[in-house]
């Protein structure tokens, strides 16, 4: 901790209105308002810097409920939070060392790559600024010494798919990974294809998760060569949608399910066109990188024990979509 840190305050409430915090992308965007609604309250606390960095291309839905955690953990602690994000390991690395130049109270970030991120993390650490991981890097954030971790347990969350895959008599199941390369996304067709285990068999299939086109195409063309597919599983709520009109084109009777929510995949799983999705709740993982820094910042505190904060899995279907669904209508979950 930085010795300036020393004998700040603990955090007192007040019952002002939630604060506007501007935040910019590295795509290019236009400043965006990090307001986010703290219940009417913003904490007493010293105006911290904090950097988000993720690996989100544009317009990833995912990562649009990340940053609504984000923002409303940020207005509720008085934070001044900046999100940038790069799909390119490298490029990413490159604003990890921007945020420690800049000379930010903390970091939060994504690590599909922690190779390539870790100089950086390092370069953070030596420098005195405080870093947590959150949605990948669950294997390596402990060995790069990050103060803690908010994400699901890839392998726990694909073998759970798996099972259920088996339970539902998939015996043929077509895995889509939508970048490859992606540690996040490698772990978990590898850990679906555990869950199936000696029950069925599990092909891998790569697509380019941004463009939508050749994702449809690639699947379509794969389901009709090979009609014995009766399970397609997707990695991400937009490539699941895609998917959607790939089974539809290619004539195939084959069962979808995915990884990942968003507004528009509640109401694929309403309609059935969906059977069900895993969830790992992305508000969450954005709401408690930025307020664990905050306490971290405030009082020195950290949260696990050490252990990595589970955000995930859980299933949603249509047994409980209806209880889900106002809360991704708004962005949420």
């Amino acid at each position: 901790m930085k010795k300036s840190r020393a004998g700040f305050r603990t955090a007192a409430m007040l019952a002002v209105a939630a604060l506007g915090l501007a935040a910019c992308s590295s795509s290019g965007g236009a400043a965006d308002d990090n307001g986010g609604d703290s219940g009417g309250a913003v904490a007493d606390t010293p105006r911290f810097k904090v950097a988000m960095i993720t690996h989100g291309s544009a317009g990833d839905t995912f990562f649009d409920i990340v940053r609504k955690g984000a923002d409303a953990a940020a207005a509720k602690d008085n934070i001044e939070y900046q999100y940038s994000n790069n799909d390119n390991a490298t490029q990413q690395a490159t604003l990890v060392q921007n945020a420690v130049d800049a000379k930010v109270d903390a970091i939060a970030v994504a690590m599909p790559n922690a190779a390539a991120l870790a100089p950086a993390i390092k370069n953070a650490e030596a420098a005195g600024i405080p870093v947590v991981g959150f949605n990948t890097g669950k294997n390596e954030w402990k060995d790069l010494g990050l103060i803690g971790y908010f994400g699901q347990d890839e392998t726990v969350a694909g073998t759970a798919a798996g099972q259920r895959l088996v339970s539902e008599g998939a015996k043929k199941v077509l895995c889509v990974i939508q970048t490859q390369g992606q540690s996040a996304l490698e772990e978990r067709c590898k850990a679906v294809t555990s869950g199936v285990g000696g029950s069925g068999s599990v092909e891998t299939i790569y697509v380019n998760g941004t463009d939508a086109p050749s994702v449809q195409s690639t699947i379509t063309a794969k389901l009709q060569q090979d009609p014995s597919i009766d399970h397609v599983i997707t990695l991400g709520a937009p490539i699941a949608l895609i998917a959607t009109q790939s089974i539809t084109e290619a004539g195939s009777s084959a069962k979808l399910a995915t990884f990942d929510t968003n507004a528009e995949l509640v109401d694929a799983i309403k309609n059935g066109k969906v059977e069900w999705s895993v969830d790992q709740q992305p508000y969450l993982q954005g709401y408690l990188a930025i307020d664990s820094l905050w306490l971290y910042l405030n009082n020195g505190n950290t949260i696990g024990g050490g252990q990595p904060t589970l955000t995930g899995p859980a299933f949603i279907d249509s047994s409980n979509i209806d209880a889900i669904a106002t809360y991704a209508k708004a962005g949420n979950r």
